[in-house]
């Protein structure tokens, strides 16, 4: 009987809260899916690789539930690196140019753009901005068209001799030699 009025008293908490309802995007702990049916007893969820979630509503309201289909925006912070041979003057131009590369998209705002942290190969800027909308898809469209701007991290080993100067390459030796 207690578990009955459990469950029933969690469908009238979801009735009445409306923390979610049908079509709504959302997340509970490490699931993710699209809600598909609340009912008296259970809710049914769609997951993103398709398969049907079934969760009972006394259990689903003991979590924290996150809601995507309400949110205004979307936060993105990424970390990109430059080499530690760049100049001073290239340096100081970082920020501008990836806040004009940010400006000129109109679903974007920027929030700030820093350099960060001296990296173990790299100097290492972060940026965090805006999507304007909830749209998973169109985040996904500028995040790659951003991601397209920025060189493809590379690390670069230079060797030097004692004498500190750059050691030379040999060449592998050959089967004649």
């Amino acid at each position: 009987m207690q578990n009955i009025l459990g469950d029933l008293f969690a469908s009238l908490s979801i009735a009445v809260d409306k923390p979610f309802e049908v079509g709504d995007a959302i997340g509970i702990g490490d699931l993710l899916g699209t809600v598909q049916h609340i009912g008296l007893k259970t809710t049914r969820l769609r997951s993103l690789s398709g398969e049907q979630i079934v969760i009972g509503n006394t259990d689903l309201l003991k979590q924290t539930v996150k809601n995507y289909r309400r949110m205004d925006e979307r936060r993105i912070a990424f970390k990109f690196g430059v080499s530690y041979r760049s100049t001073p003057e290239q340096l100081e131009a970082i920020p501008g140019i990836v806040k004009r590369l940010i400006a000129s998209r109109p679903s974007l705002r920027l929030d700030r753009v820093h350099f960060q942290a001296f990296g173990e190969s790299s100097l290492d800027f972060e940026v965090v901005y805006f999507v304007t909308t909830p749209d998973y898809a169109l985040y996904m469209d500028e995040q790659q068209r951003l991601d397209v701007e920025f060189a493809i991290p590379a690390r670069s080993l230079h060797v030097l001799s004692p004498e500190g100067r750059p050691a030379v390459a040999k060449e592998p030796a050959t089967q004649e030699e």
